[in-house]
């Protein structure tokens, strides 16, 4: 088969793993090397100076010995096959690179035979292209559950940042859809990157020329919408998962119909709507960045996001005895709970009171969303002149801000989810 074929049948297979993640590291280059890597990152987006930069994402095979119902290289499916030799991929990401159209690899694979031959391939890989090649850009690899820990502790020396799938949110969920996977079988590897990620950061303290193991952390992803779990399941595991691995980002995959699995939801003529993955993000932002928990975005009664509604807004609807806040006075824990206000204009609040009262004029200079913010502040005991609104008005403002477009069938089926009625 020739290079380009595989290159097409294995970057296609690759789109479901997502790999739009900042790189977290700052390398240089060094003499006799090529290519570095930034803080700034690389994504499938726009960085932060400007530029829209990317990453080679491709399989090292699709040829998968698992049938994971959900996944479209499973054993069962009827596609075209491929594999890259180490050697192959290696050549490909060098060529991409000298031509600027990449700045680094994500190298992912389904399992050829069995996972320790599979993650001793993706190492020949990467030892080539660091050793051979003098790579020093930014790689991340998928870290195959079920490996030696040896060959993963060699995977993480050579790439920059380590992922493990979880793939689904619960254990019961992994034995209906992908029985030959097991919960302590995708744990193990996580734990030991985390504790490998420690013992090298303390190494480095002693040893400056010490191997960095992993030095952009590591990650997982999830698919949603395949299986019954509610978004307050969901995001608990987040929760845990963020205090006890340490991950850098935790991934949400919509569901996609690629199977017809009775199993799955697009079998019984149901596609989950993709706002929900949406929604989701914005949850797990409040998670790492504004210090909400888990038990305070949803509770029993309300286990689904409201896709109407980003989880912020949604949480100060259900509080409003916590609003309006004088922003004059209130310290920095209850700025980041306003909506409109997010972390770095809470802190430009605070900063710039020190001066002098803000008004909304200036709340606006600072960066505040004051067509979300005005609803649930007040400057020097003031609302905003002429807002007089209810809480039923409130939501209708808020949801008009959201999705002023969005079409009724739609609504109708997102419903589904904030009625709990998903399943």
């Amino acid at each position: 088969m020739e290079l380009l074929q595989k290159l097409e049948i294995l970057a296609d297979a690759a789109k479901y793993d997502a790999a739009c993640t900042s790189s977290g590291l700052s390398r240089a280059g060094r003499p006799g090397t090529i290519g570095n890597t930034t803080q700034c990152g690389c994504c499938h987006s726009f960085s932060a100076d400007g530029r829209c930069i990317s990453l080679l994402k491709v399989l090292m095979t699709n040829v998968c010995v698992y049938d994971c119902q959900y996944c479209v290289n499973r054993r069962s499916n009827d596609l075209p096959r491929a594999a890259f030799t180490p050697r192959e991929l290696c050549e490909l990401t060098m060529g991409f690179y000298r031509r600027n159209y990449i700045e680094g690899l994500f190298l992912s694979s389904a399992v050829l035979r069995d996972p320790d031959y599979t993650t001793e391939r993706m190492i020949q890989c990467l030892r080539l292209l660091r050793e051979e090649y003098r790579f020093g850009g930014y790689i991340h690899a998928k870290a195959i559950p079920g490996a030696d820990p040896l060959l993963t502790q060699q995977l993480g020396l050579l790439a920059d940042r380590l992922s493990v799938n979880i793939e689904l949110p619960s254990a019961q969920s992994l034995a209906l859809l992908a029985p030959d996977k097991k919960k302590q079988a995708i744990l193990a590897p996580m734990k030991q990157i985390r504790d490998g990620i420690t013992v090298s950061k303390q190494e480095l303290k002693v040893y400056r020329h010490a191997p960095r193991f992993a030095p952009a952390g590591q990650s997982t992803q999830m698919i949603v919408g395949a299986t019954g779990e509610n978004d307050r399941q969901i995001l608990s595991l987040t929760q845990g998962l963020y205090r006890t691995y340490r991950l850098k980002r935790v991934f949400y995959s919509a569901y996609m119909p690629v199977s017809n699995s009775p199993l799955l939801p697009a079998a019984q003529g149901f596609q989950p709507p993709l706002l929900r993955e949406h929604r989701l993000y914005q949850a797990d932002w409040l998670l790492r960045f504004y210090h909400f928990q888990a038990e305070e975005i949803l509770d029993p009664d309300q286990p689904y996001l409201d896709p109407r509604l980003d989880p912020k807004c949604g949480w100060a609807l259900r509080h409003l005895e916590h609003f309006p806040v004088e922003v004059n006075r209130a310290d920095y824990e209850t700025l980041l709970r306003v909506p409109g206000i997010g972390v770095k204009s809470a802190r430009r609040i605070l900063a710039a009171r020190r001066f002098g009262p803000l008004n909304f004029q200036g709340l606006k200079q600072l960066g505040v969303v004051l067509k979300r913010a005005q609803y649930f502040i007040t400057c020097s005991g003031r609302m905003e002149r002429g807002l007089r609104v209810s809480q039923d008005g409130l939501l209708r403002h808020l949801v008009a801000l959201e999705a002023p477009n969005l079409a009724q069938p739609e609504w109708e089926q997102l419903s589904l989810f904030s009625m709990g009625g998903a399943s």
